[in-house]
């Protein structure tokens, strides 16, 4: 009876874990889609309220934390409900730092803001709702330990290094052609950075994912979508 209720415990500790995580994804996405709205629109005050915002992706993320390491020091765990909690204190860390990546591309509007629209702006959009998907993705893939999600989060991952290949070139022979642009237009491409590390973290908690729901480290042919 006791081991059924320490098992009902866990249940109900790991569920908000996932919720809490869900929902610090669910801001650091709205958090993106802000941010690349108001660069696209010069929204200054739109800026402010995603840097703003940052604020509470930290406080849950603080949340999380206290929540695993409580979780942690009062039960004995067996090996995969310990993986999954170390897996929800690692995820937390990384949503953060998305957040903090949307939160210094709302840094940049101010000094990208002009009468003249600069037209590479209109190419980021794509990128960033690329990213937004995999963050979003790769949450569900943890809330449904689902490693084959996880899997298609990673391949994804090289489409985004191609937009940002490609939008690197865009902005580079903007500069170029339009040599008064070239401080908004190196901003521009901090801004394509930002995205193409957020992706580059949501591949990383695909892995933690896998590893938490299989104890295997993810294949390499899986993450770079080549054969071994």
């Amino acid at each position: 009876m006791a081991t059924d209720f320490a098992a009902q415990t866990f249940d109900h500790d790991i569920g908000r874990l996932r919720g809490m995580l869900s929902q610090m994804g669910g801001l650091a996405e709205r958090a993106i889609h802000d941010a690349i709205n108001a660069l696209q629109r010069a929204d200054t005050d739109l800026a402010t309220q995603v840097r703003e915002s940052d604020r509470s992706i930290d406080a849950l993320q603080a949340e999380v934390e206290s929540l695993a390491v409580g979780i942690i020091a009062e039960r004995t765990l067996v090996d995969g409900d310990l993986r999954d909690v170390v897996a929800a204190l690692k995820i937390a860390g990384v949503i953060e730092r998305i957040g903090d990546y949307a939160k210094n591309i709302a840094k940049r509007v101010p000094l990208i803001e002009s009468e003249h629209p600069i037209e590479p702006i209109t190419v980021i959009p794509s990128m960033a709702r690329l990213a937004a998907e995999m963050v979003h993705d790769v949450l569900d893939a943890f809330a449904a330990r689902d490693a084959q999600a996880a899997v298609l989060v990673c391949d994804r991952d090289r489409l985004l290094d191609d937009f940002y290949d490609g939008i690197f070139r865009i902005l580079v022979t903007h500069m170029v052609e339009n040599p008064a642009t070239i401080g908004q237009v190196a901003h521009l491409l901090f801004v394509a950075k930002n995205l193409e590390r957020i992706g580059d973290h949501a591949t990383n908690v695909a892995e933690m994912v896998y590893f938490a729901a299989t104890g295997r480290q993810m294949p390499e042919r899986a993450k770079t979508g080549e054969a071994q």
